[in-house]
């Protein structure tokens, strides 16, 4: 399961997000993209910044201000020649994104 935290991108550091060229969205509001998780830092991906393998990512804890961050991009890839690759960036917490997908059950009748 992914983290269920959600945080509004405050007015400044949203303009600072939309001032590099690079960005053409930038949400209101981000989800925690780690897995369900107790406590420590939350993870909102803002924007794929354009740069090669890097995104734009809020970082909060609590009620602490946010920041922007800019993250390389997780390179790992589920097993198999077709594996999804991970949506986080590196050295991330917990499981990959691939690994929150529940598996598929097939419909017995």
């Amino acid at each position: 399961m992914r983290c269920v935290r959600w945080r509004r991108l405050p007015l400044g550091l949203a303009r600072e997000a939309r001032e590099n060229p690079t960005v053409d969205h930038v949400d209101r509001a981000v989800r925690c993209q780690l897995s369900a998780h107790d406590g420590g830092d939350h993870f909102g991906l803002v924007s794929d910044d354009g740069s090669y393998r890097t995104a734009l990512w809020l970082r909060w804890r609590g009620t602490d201000e946010p920041e922007l961050l800019v993250l390389p991009d997780c390179p790992v890839a589920a097993p198999g020649p077709d594996g999804d690759g991970c949506c986080l960036f590196v050295d991330h917490a917990k499981q990959h994104t691939w690994e929150d997908t529940p598996e598929e059950v097939p419909c017995t009748s």
